[in-house]
């Protein structure tokens, strides 16, 4: 979907029910209209190394896709996927009659109060809540995939050292002591991979590589009487089949971030209730390596949005930089190299 395409569904768009003035949500991946009742997610035509949404086939394929993964763990939130057709001069969501110009996810529209990261900042979330998501991913990462995939070092420190390539940018704009962090942090991180890949090696060969979530923060997550989980990464499978610790991992630093660290840890004592021996020194300390791992990907990501704002925006986003850095300080000093090998 492109923009003029999206400004004239706005504009005078047809649908099969009252959908009166959407409101539009714009991401770096999608378009989103909510509605009172519905809401429709349109992929945008773009094309990256990770994605390729370039053309009608591909944003078919991956709107099935995220439809048929978001399924696995919530029901009645996707509602499928519907064609975008264009008749005479006008744009019909969920036609029968024209040509088929794009296609959109149907979705449950769902409170936005109830919406996690919402929720924490007016301090709403409570140990219930913490103790129903890790039962829910549980028995979610117990039922799903398990992936076979032999862990590639050099792969995953490619990942983790992208974020050198913006070192410049970031200490121009923080100072050197936030570009000091990120040439610690690829030191650190290379010496890591090196000396433990056979821990990696052991995690895939003991089953705990599998189909997970992939992008677990308190943003894709709604709290009802149950939590209700949506968002996985459907473009790249790799994104999303990882080690549950990296999706814990991620879970927890969204939270730490957020101020909220009492949560993460009682988190991760909810999820290992039933299995302490999951836990021990070695799976904590690769814990703490996939939190910083997480946290820097969160600071890339917001350099790059800061280097295309200005004002304020630009100010905010290297506020979220600044903080990320900082948490990726502080899980280096927690001890990435200081357990047993």
């Amino acid at each position: 979907m492109n923009r003029l395409n999206i400004d004239r569904i706005l504009s005078n768009g047809i649908f099969p029910h009252p959908f009166p003035t959407p409101q539009l949500v714009e991401t770096h991946l999608s378009y989103i209209l909510l509605g009172k009742s519905f809401a429709y997610k349109f992929k945008k035509e773009i094309k990256y190394s990770f994605l390729d949404f370039s053309t009608l086939e591909q944003r078919k394929y991956f709107c099935d896709r995220e439809v048929l993964l978001n399924n696995r763990y919530t029901k009645g939130l996707y509602l499928g996927v519907v064609p975008v057709r264009q008749h005479e001069s006008e744009i019909w969501v969920d036609g029968i009659e024209g040509k088929v110009i794009d296609y959109a996810i149907k979705m449950k529209r769902l409170k936005d109060d109830r919406q996690m990261h919402r929720m924490l900042e007016h301090h709403q979330v409570t140990q219930k809540h913490i103790g129903d998501i890790a039962s829910t991913l549980r028995k979610f990462h117990q039922q799903t995939t398990v992936i076979h995939r032999p862990f590639d070092r050099a792969v995953f420190a490619s990942r983790f050292n992208d974020l050198q390539s913006l070192s410049d940018f970031i200490g121009t704009a923080l100072g050197s002591a936030s570009a000091n962090i990120i040439a610690n942090a690829v030191r650190t991180s290379d010496t890591f991979l090196k000396e433990h890949q056979g821990l990696f090696s052991k995690r895939v060969d003991d089953g705990w590589v599998r189909d997970c979530h992939g992008d677990l923060h308190s943003r894709n997550i709604f709290l009802y009487a149950r939590p209700i989980l949506f968002d996985c990464i459907e473009f790249n499978d790799e994104f999303r089949q990882i080690d549950i610790l990296d999706e814990l991992a991620f879970f927890c630093m969204d939270l730490e971030a957020a101020g909220f660290d009492e949560l993460s840890k009682s988190f991760m004592t909810f999820y290992f209730a039933k299995d302490q021996a999951g836990f021990g020194k070695e799976e904590q300390m690769l814990f703490t390596y996939y939190k910083g791992y997480r946290a820097n990907v969160r600071a890339k990501v917001n350099a790059l949005r800061a280097m295309q704002a200005e004002g304020p925006v630009r100010q905010q986003n290297l506020a979220d930089v600044k903080k990320y850095l900082d948490l990726l300080d502080q899980y280096m000093s927690e001890g990435w190299n200081h357990q047993p090998v």
